[in-house]
């Protein structure tokens, strides 16, 4: 394992960051409309019927979660893995490299920092709050998963 120079490298910004996790939201919110359009069309239809009834939505939502899970990290885990840059990493000119050596994530890190992403997306973002306080701008899943986010 060899030392990372990290001098060589310009740390992204949390804006950057940040604009593309936007970006690459919309991108799998887009896949889930597409994969449960029908069934949001009767959601939407039944709630037109009886505005008052969030049963279908809540049901919706209790069946599907563990698939907008999934989806979730096979899009951030193939993309880290293939590029070390997601579809609004690439727009941004930003890209993840493991803090060791340097290069695109393997498939096990970026498995390991998709899976741990969803850690900090799902206890109120906390996860982003590290990026803050560290001098590599590196969120809960970059530190755990020894990644870092830089210009590309």
């Amino acid at each position: 394992m060899e030392n990372l120079d990290i001098d060589k490298y310009k740390i992204s910004s949390i804006g950057k960051r940040a604009s593309a996790y936007f970006i690459d939201d919309i991108i799998v919110s887009l896949f889930l409309f597409i994969i449960f359009y029908d069934q949001l069309l009767n959601i939407y239809i039944s709630l037109q019927q009886n505005s008052m009834d969030f049963t279908p939505m809540a049901t919706f939502l209790e069946q599907n979660t563990v698939v907008f899970l999934l989806l979730r990290v096979i899009y951030q885990t193939f993309f880290v893995w293939q590029s070390g840059m997601t579809p609004g990493k690439r727009l941004l000119k930003i890209k993840i490299i493991e803090l060791d050596s340097g290069n695109i994530p393997s498939f096990r890190v970026a498995f390991l920092r998709a899976t741990l992403r969803i850690i900090s997306d799902s206890i109120f973002y906390l996860g982003y709050i590290f990026a803050y306080f560290n001098p590599l701008v590196q969120t809960l899943h970059d530190k755990l998963a020894k990644t870092i986010v830089v210009d590309v």
